[in-house]
C-alpha cells in the first residue's frame, strides 16, 4: 500500500475509523452539511509551528442514478501549501457514496497526486455479486464494507464504552484491492488544547501499515472529542526532531452541541 508520511498524516483521522466489530446505533451523530477542515503543521522547538497543508471533509446527500435512491456523498481533500507545496506538492481527493441507514459503501474514488506519485482508482461494491470491482481487480467482500471515507462516519456511531484503558479492538478496512486488519489501543480520556480551545477527549493509538513510511507500527496518537459528535480533533506523529500534527481548526453544521469543549470560568473579584 503506497502512502507517504504526508498523506498518512493528512488522512490518519480517516484511517483510524474503519469497520469495528461492535455495536452501533442508527441514530447517526452527523447530518447533511457537516464539514471539517484540518491544518497540518510541523512543530519543533527551534522553528515553532510551520504550516504544511490542509485537509477538508464534507458530507452531503444526493440522488444517485446508479442506485436509484438517495445516498450520502462525502468528499475528502488534502493539499500542501506554502514552502512545503514548492518542495512536495500534494493534491488528494477521495469520494464515497454510502447508504444513509446502514452506512455501507457503494462507490469509492481516489485521486492521489503526491510529489509526482499518482494513483487513481474507482471501486464499485457490488453486494449482489459479493465483489468489490476496481480498475485493476475484483475482490470478494462481505455484505457490508467500509471504504476510506465512509468508515469515518460509520465509526462515529460505535459504542466503545466497554473498552478499558489499555484495551484494544480490531479494525477491518478495504483499500488498494485488499482487506486489512489493524488493532487500535485505547489510551484513556485526556484534556487537550488546540487553536479552538480545550476539549475533553478520548485518546487512541492507531496501528499503521509498516513499510516505506513507518518502521514503527504505533507511531501516532489520535484524540477524539468525548461527546456525541465524536470528532477527531488532533493527531500527532513524533519524528526525530519535533512532530508532525493534524489539527481541526474549522467546522460547521454539527448535529449535536460540542459539549466536550471546556468553557472558561470567570474568576470572582
Amino acid at each position: 500500500m503506497k502512502f507517504n508520511k504526508y498523506s498518512c498524516l493528512l488522512f490518519v483521522m480517516l484511517f483510524f475509523f474503519w469497520q469495528i466489530k461492535t455495536v452501533y446505533s442508527q441514530d447517526h451523530p452527523f447530518q447533511e452539511g457537516e464539514e471539517f477542515t484540518f491544518v497540518v503543521y510541523y512543530d519543533a522547538p527551534l522553528f515553532g509551528k510551520l504550516n504544511a497543508g490542509k485537509a477538508n471533509l464534507e458530507l452531503k446527500k444526493t440522488e444517485d442514478k446508479r442506485l436509484g435512491k438517495t445516498v450520502f456523498h462525502a468528499v475528502g481533500t488534502g493539499f500542501s501549501s506554502g514552502t512545503f507545496d514548492f518542495f512536495f506538492k500534494v493534491r488528494d481527493r477521495f469520494e464515497s457514496w454510502f447508504d444513509i441507514e446502514n452506512l455501507r459503501s457503494y462507490f469509492f474514488t481516489r485521486r492521489t497526486n503526491e510529489g509526482g506519485y499518482i494513483a487513481d482508482d474507482d471501486v464499485c461494491f457490488d453486494y449482489k455479486k459479493g465483489k468489490a470491482i476496481s480498475r485493476k481487480k475484483e475482490k470478494r467482500i462481505e455484505m457490508s464494507v467500509q471504504d476510506l471515507v465512509s468508515a469515518f462516519y460509520f465509526a462515529r456511531t460505535l459504542d466503545i464504552a466497554t473498552i478499558p484503558v489499555g484495551g484494544s479492538f480490531p479494525i477491518n478496512f478495504y483499500l488498494d484491492d485488499s482487506i486489512y486488519t489493524s488493532v487500535i489501543i485505547y489510551e484513556g480520556k485526556e484534556i487537550v488544547e488546540t487553536r479552538l480551545g480545550k476539549f475533553r477527549t478520548m485518546k487512541f493509538k492507531p496501528m499503521v501499515v509498516q513499510g516505506e513510511v513507518f518502521d514503527n507500527p504505533y507511531p501516532m496518537f489520535l484524540w477524539v472529542t468525548d461527546d456525541k459528535n465524536r470528532i477527531p480533533i488532533l493527531v500527532k506523529s513524533e519524528i526525530i526532531v519535533g512532530s508532525i500534527n493534524g489539527e481541526l481548526y474549522k467546522f460547521k453544521n454539527l448535529k449535536y452541541p460540542l459539549d466536550s469543549k471546556v468553557l472558561k470560568t470567570k474568576t470572582k473579584k
